[in-house]
């Protein structure tokens, strides 16, 4: 369940009271890992997939009410900031939040040791704000359409202001994460991250590295990322995002991989990698198309890459996102990592000898109803029809007085999987209403909100917590 997703105050889920309480309540039914979707800065389109920065904390998830105690807003400005119980509205919360923030600044002591200490040892710090005090000062524009000296890094000059407000952005948001998984792990619950493969064209890591990303000598991208055409996408995804230039990340050792996995292992307690195929062969498309038609697959270097990320972080837990268009290759640089990957239950059906059958789990891997990008359990289950309908009767076979979500959270509590992820929406069998995303769609995603009469809600499908046993 997304962070986003708490209850709250303020219009959307936070590092605040009801996230240490959704943490007392996975300890109460026994649950020892929350997953959650990446923590990363949105932008346009709403996505923690879509960040200005791979690194930077989403300000939206600061504590308000924590503010407050510290004397940076008063009781009134944060009485201000409530919002009615609901789905998130990204744009009023643009147009309010950061508003406040603001103010809270104005009253914060940029001396603070523990501040400037923090500035002084996070790399990556420096280029996001001075991204950002850019990016405001252009009016919100893609750094592309800046002035030539302020779209090249070196000559580039931040308003310094602007600069320490987002520093202090993200040093309280890192400061309240941290207290919050403390928490977490001390009640015995493990934080799951997402560490998205790619990183926006407009973000602070393309505009401080652009060495990096597959770039003409205007700082143009020459091919994008994509997903092939296929039977639900006749045209093929494109995803826009700049691909690497995987041929310099070699060259320097990954040096800038590396860099990403220290701060995600740094952040979570173990990482689930986003389009793990990505890492075997991407999908190319040329720059300037209007669809994926026109893609081709290059290879990527992920064994040298992983061999090094192994070398370095020899003990961190990973996860692979294997899922998609899977080919040899991308089974076999699996193999090579070792990392679990992931099953469906959702994707089970569509054929009579599935990978995706609970019969059919390795215990190596990460068993799901779902995903984010998948309907709830129950929206798909009253949705199946035909051949596929027999075959998800056939597989789970309903209890008595058991629902059919029911049954299909079982199924993958009791597979052979070492590792089970429910999404919260079919503990509780929402429906429609409760999808995060709708992939290839832009618009009314990542918006849900869990209903804060969870906790009984949950006991009153459940009659008792769902165990393993």
């Amino acid at each position: 369940m997304p962070v986003f997703s708490l209850p709250s105050r303020c219009g959307i889920g936070d590092f605040g009271a009801e996230a240490y309480k959704f943490v007392d309540f996975l300890a109460e039914t026994g649950q020892d890992i929350w997953q959650i979707l990446p923590l990363n800065q949105t932008s346009f389109g709403d996505s923690p997939y879509q960040s200005p920065s791979a690194y930077a904390g989403n300000p939206y998830f600061i504590d308000l009410e924590a503010l407050c105690r510290g004397g940076l807003l008063t009781a009134e400005e944060l009485a201000e900031q409530e919002e009615p119980p609901g789905r998130i509205d990204y744009a009023r919360l643009y147009g309010r939040r950061y508003a406040v923030l603001r103010r809270a600044y104005a009253r914060f002591d940029a001396n603070d040791a523990e501040f400037l200490r923090f500035c002084a040892q996070t790399p990556w710090l420096a280029d996001y704000c001075d991204f950002m005090a850019l990016k405001d000062k252009n009016g919100g524009r893609d750094w592309q359409s800046w002035p030539e000296e302020e779209r090249r890094r070196g000559s580039a000059r931040a308003p310094e202001g602007e600069a320490k407000f987002y520093a202090f952005l993200q040093f309280e948001f890192f400061r309240q994460w941290k207290a919050l998984k403390k928490y977490a792990n001390g009640k015995g619950i493990r934080i799951a991250g997402d560490l998205p493969i790619y990183v926006s064209a407009d973000s602070a890591d393309v505009w401080s590295n652009p060495a990096c990303f597959q770039l003409d000598e205007n700082l143009r991208p020459t091919a994008v990322a994509g997903v092939p055409p296929d039977g639900f996408s006749p045209d093929g995804q494109l995803w826009g995002n700049p691909l690497y230039n995987w041929e310099r990340l070699e060259k320097e050792g990954f040096a800038w991989w590396l860099e990403r996995f220290r701060a995600a292992f740094a952040m979570y307690d173990a990482v689930r990698i986003d389009h793990f195929r990505g890492f075997a062969a991407y999908f190319a498309v040329p720059y300037g198309d209007k669809t994926a038609k026109n893609g081709k697959w290059m290879q990527a270097p992920g064994k040298a890459l992983f061999a090094r990320v192994k070398e370095v972080f020899p003990a961190a837990p990973v996860w692979a996102e294997d899922l998609g268009f899977l080919d040899e290759s991308v089974r076999e640089l699996l193999a090579y990592t070792g990392y679990p990957g992931m099953k469906v239950l959702q994707f089970a059906f569509d054929c009579k000898n599935s990978e995706y059958l609970p019969e059919n789990y390795p215990a190596h891997c990460i068993a799901y109803t779902g995903t984010h990008d998948n309907m709830t359990s129950r929206q798909y289950l009253e949705g199946v029809r035909g051949r596929m309908k027999w075959r998800v009767r056939r597989c789970i076979r309903r209890k008595p007085f058991e629902t059919k979500t029911h049954a299909f959270v079982r199924a993958v509590l009791h597979s052979r999987a070492d590792t089970a992820i429910i999404p919260m929406q079919d503990y509780l069998e929402l429906g429609e209403e409760s999808r995060i995303n709708t992939p290839s769609t832009l618009g009314g995603n990542w918006a849900w909100r869990l209903p804060q009469n969870y906790r009984e809600l949950y006991f009153l499908r459940q009659k008792k917590p769902l165990s393993r046993q």
